[in-house]
């Protein structure tokens, strides 16, 4: 009994009898029924909180077997893997920038951060130069040029858009025609470098961090350029040496390549030094030339590469070594195939320069 209970159930004597029988009983009562309830609390302690037991155990477990990490992600410019956790996926297409490839081009702005620069013959025997950007967009570009027919089938593939600094009025048909987006002089992030030494048609420049966001898109992923492979794809072992290569064009430009330091220098580039392409891969595609059917401002015909539903002669140089194959094209939209007598030829995953030059042109040089 608790302390304290005696005096609360004492009780004074003037109580009647039937009052302290009534008492009596309710003792007996409680005394009856306090084990009762012990026995329910106690019973209910014990089974307390079944329902939250069974909710409990209903829950599914938490999984303890490894998540499987996202599948590899490959840069369609290069074929190389994105770290993991690294999307490829970009909000903006891919830009190619026409650059100015003559020695009043110098310096060209850029290059040291394109994914894969593609030369090609223009009027007067010079080249001119396709710079793919996506991977990794530089602030400044340039000198920025002209676009050409034969870029159609160059840049297609990828759905590329191009900036450059206009066209002439039958190529600006025909590039309308095939759907190929541009973006040309007087648009965001073009600027004139009048400070250049070189006549005021070099002096065009552009800001490509400005000029993406005239193309922003749903992020997606552009198709493969060319079908990408791995060091172990390259038929070194049938390969020729190849550290000195001369790819010329016709006229006076001949592209002089090295091999060194694992890569491809162009010994007589025109880049700014310290921004110069390092080649993985240089490709060198024979294609016919044709007419473009105008002349230029000197009075000079215009060329065009014709790539689309056609084959030919191809060279593919890698680690100091060439193998020799063919090439096909099927559309403009349609990526470069590459082949050699026993299959497909894939291309090591890099940095890849090509050359599309005469196919009745002059021999490479290759020592």
């Amino acid at each position: 009994m608790v302390a304290g209970a005696t005096a609360h159930w004492g009780w004074p004597q003037r109580h009647t009898q039937n009052t302290i029988g009534a008492l009596v009983r309710t003792r007996t009562l409680a005394r009856t029924l306090t084990p009762l309830l012990a026995a329910g609390l106690a019973l209910s302690a014990c089974g307390g909180g079944g329902d939250d037991k069974t909710k409990s155990e209903d829950k599914p477990a938490a999984s303890t077997s490894p998540t499987t990490p996202p599948p590899p992600q490959y840069w369609p410019l290069t074929g190389v893997q994105a770290p993991e956790g690294q999307s490829v996926e970009k909000d903006h297409p891919v830009l190619v920038v026409k650059i100015d490839n003559t020695d009043n081009s110098a310096p060209q702005l850029g290059l040291g951060s394109a994914d894969m620069v593609v030369e090609e013959l223009v009027e007067g025997a010079a080249t001119r130069l396709a710079a793919f950007f996506y991977s990794t967009l530089p602030k400044t570009v340039g000198p920025v040029r002209s676009m050409r027919a034969s870029d159609i089938g160059v840049v297609s593939p990828v759905g590329a858009t191009v900036v450059t600094s206009g066209m002439a009025a039958q190529t600006k048909a025909r590039v309308n025609d095939a759907g190929v987006k541009f973006i040309e002089e007087g648009a965001k992030g073009f600027f004139r470098d009048d400070t250049r030494s070189t006549p005021s048609w070099y002096h065009l420049l552009d800001h490509l961090d400005q000029t993406v966001t005239l193309t922003k898109t749903a992020p997606a992923t552009p198709k493969n350029y060319l079908t990408w492979g791995t060091e172990a794809d390259f038929p070194a072992a049938t390969a020729q040496p190849a550290t000195q290569v001369d790819v010329p064009f016709g006229g006076f430009r001949t592209t002089k390549w090295v091999f060194q330091g694992g890569h491809y220098v162009n010994t007589n580039s025109y880049a700014k030094k310290g921004d110069e392409f390092a080649a993985d891969n240089l490709l060198v595609i024979r294609a016919n030339i044709g007419d473009a059917g105008y002349l230029d401002p000197a009075g000079n015909h215009v060329p065009e590469i014709k790539l689309d539903g056609r084959t030919g002669k191809a060279l593919l140089f890698h680690g100091g070594k060439m193998v020799r194959g063919t090439w096909s094209k099927k559309s403009a939209t349609s990526a470069i195939e590459l082949a050699t007598d026993t299959g497909a030829l894939k291309v090591p995953a890099g940095h890849t320069w090509i050359e599309l030059v005469p196919d009745n042109g002059p021999q490479l040089g290759v020592r």
